[in-house]
C-alpha cells in the first residue's frame, strides 16, 4: 500500500456554526450539510468535515475541541489495505465502510497512529 494523497481533515470544534462563518468569511469555502447534523468545509476538490463534540462519531470518541484527524488516499484495493494493515499489527477500528470524501464516494479503514490519533485510508469508488 502507498498513500497518494490527503483527501479530507477532520477537525473537532467548539462551535460548528461560528466555525463554518469564519471559514466562509475568511478563506471562502463553502460551509455544507452533508446529512442531518453532519457539517463540512468544502474548497477545491477537498473539505474539512467539523465535528461537534457533543456529537463526535464513534471512530473518533477520543476527539476534543482542537483536535482533529485526516483521511488519506491510495490507489490499492482495500482488501490489500487490510491485509497490509494486519501484517503490521495494526488494529482496525472501523470499515471497510463507504464514505463520502472530499474527491468523492470512498471505501474506508479507520485505524490509530501510536499516539492514538485516528487515520483513515480510503480508496476512490
Amino acid at each position: 500500500m502507498k498513500v497518494q494523497a490527503i483527501d479530507h481533515v477532520a477537525l473537532t470544534v467548539a462551535d460548528v456554526p461560528r466555525t463554518c462563518r469564519f471559514y466562509e468569511r475568511v478563506l471562502g469555502m463553502n460551509a455544507r450539510e452533508e446529512r442531518p447534523g453532519k457539517w463540512c468545509l468544502d474548497f477545491g476538490s477537498s473539505k474539512i468535515s467539523l465535528h461537534d463534540p457533543d456529537n463526535v462519531p464513534e471512530d473518533a470518541k477520543n476527539a476534543t475541541p482542537g483536535s482533529g484527524n485526516f483521511c488519506m488516499l491510495t490507489d490499492a484495493p482495500i482488501d490489500e489495505v487490510v491485509a497490509h494493515l494486519g501484517r503490521e499489527g495494526v488494529a482496525i477500528l472501523a470499515g471497510p465502510v463507504g464514505r463520502n470524501g472530499g474527491s468523492g464516494p470512498m471505501t474506508s479503514v479507520y485505524f490509530r497512529d501510536p499516539d492514538g490519533k485516528l487515520l483513515e485510508v480510503s480508496k476512490l469508488v
